[in-house]
């Protein structure tokens, strides 16, 4: 016995805690896939930088990571050199990011499915090119920006990582 315990092994009177618990929520069946690459950009300083949601857009208001989705044909790196472009002006290259996570969250009409890459080496300066506000933000202060539920689950892991 490796000391696991299975669905049979609760007893009905006993309440399921923690993942046990939360394996309840509604499950993506039937939802599409969506691919979206994200980035930390993490500067001299160990800042991160995020960007504020622009009035709208779904999710308004709400702080995230940079990136945006994986077009057909894409890897996720490419979308995320490409999205790094278009969002803040910078380039980069695929070599320059190093995947560290990702966040699997069910929204009401789509599953999101989001590699999160760390990056510390680009050119230029970030600057909003779609009107969105940016923030630099030490990852202890993360926590204090209000995120999308699937960008929130990375926050603790920067906080930790970084």
């Amino acid at each position: 016995m490796t000391g696991q315990v299975g669905p049979q092994d609760v007893a009905e009177t006993e309440a399921p805690q923690g993942c046990w618990e939360a394996g309840t929520r509604a499950a993506a069946e039937g939802k599409p896939l969506l691919l979206v690459a994200a980035a930390a950009l993490v500067d001299a300083d160990g800042r991160v930088l995020i960007a504020r949601r622009p009035e709208g857009k779904p999710l308004a208001g709400l702080w995230e990571f940079p990136g945006g989705k994986v077009v057909p044909g894409e890897t996720p790196e490419q979308a995320l050199v490409r999205e790094l472009h278009e969002e803040l002006g910078l380039d980069t290259r695929a070599s320059c990011l190093a995947p560290i996570a990702f966040a699997s969250h069910a929204y009401a009409d789509f599953h999101l499915l989001m590699p999160l890459f760390a990056c510390r080496v680009w050119q230029g300066n970030p600057t909003a090119q779609e009107g969105q506000e940016l923030a630099w933000v030490k990852p202890v202060r993360l926590a204090d920006y209000p995120m999308p539920p699937a960008d929130e689950p990375l926050v603790a892991l920067l906080r930790d990582l970084l």
